[in-house]
């Protein structure tokens, strides 16, 4: 799995693109619950401590990272889009995705066993064909050692590092584009 520390790279990412462009759609309130959608699908790692097996279709990066619970998790949300500032649709919208970009991180880990992105219908585990990113250990004790400098390293180079070229590319495409105007 990807770490704690950058699965909000993407929600945070998708909020300052918005800004980027001139959209100011994402609310911070939105943004937060954004944050927390993008770590929610590592509570599986509790079922470690309660025998559930890795390769269950309720271990980890089973069910919790499916694409039926991301969509199942924003719309239980909508109802609350005038409370976190937002239109129904951007709520939806950046909440599935906010929690969809974790088993898409994690599917590009080096280790584990792949991500249940079609669970309830298949329980067959993905990993997409690039995998660059070193897999963080769930262990805090294992992450704070120099393994999880290497980790980190590996996070920032194929996580923060593409998202943030991203942004700025998107932020001089719209002033090169407003100026054309």
């Amino acid at each position: 799995m990807a770490s704690a520390i950058s699965h909000p790279a993407v929600p945070i990412a998708i909020a300052v693109i918005a800004i980027a462009v001139g959209r100011k759609i994402i609310s911070l309130p939105l943004l937060l619950t954004g944050i927390a959608f993008s770590m929610v699908p590592d509570a599986d790692s509790l079922g470690f401590q309660l025998g559930v097996p890795y390769a269950s279709p309720f271990g980890h990066r089973g069910f919790s990272h499916s694409i039926a619970i991301a969509l199942f998790c924003a719309l239980l949300l909508v109802p609350l889009a005038r409370m976190l500032k937002a239109t129904p649709a951007v709520l939806f919208g950046f909440l599935f995705a906010s929690m969809l970009s974790h088993g898409m991180l994690d599917a590009m880990t080096d280790q584990g066993n792949g991500v249940a992105f079609l669970w309830p219908f298949d329980n067959h585990r993905f990993f997409f064909g690039f995998r660059p990113i070193e897999a963080s250990p769930i262990d805090v004790r294992q992450f704070m050692s120099g393994r999880g400098l290497e980790i980190l390293y590996s996070e920032f180079l194929w996580i923060w590092l593409p998202l943030s070229i991203g942004v700025v590319l998107l932020y001089f495409i719209r002033q090169f584009a407003q100026k054309a105007q």
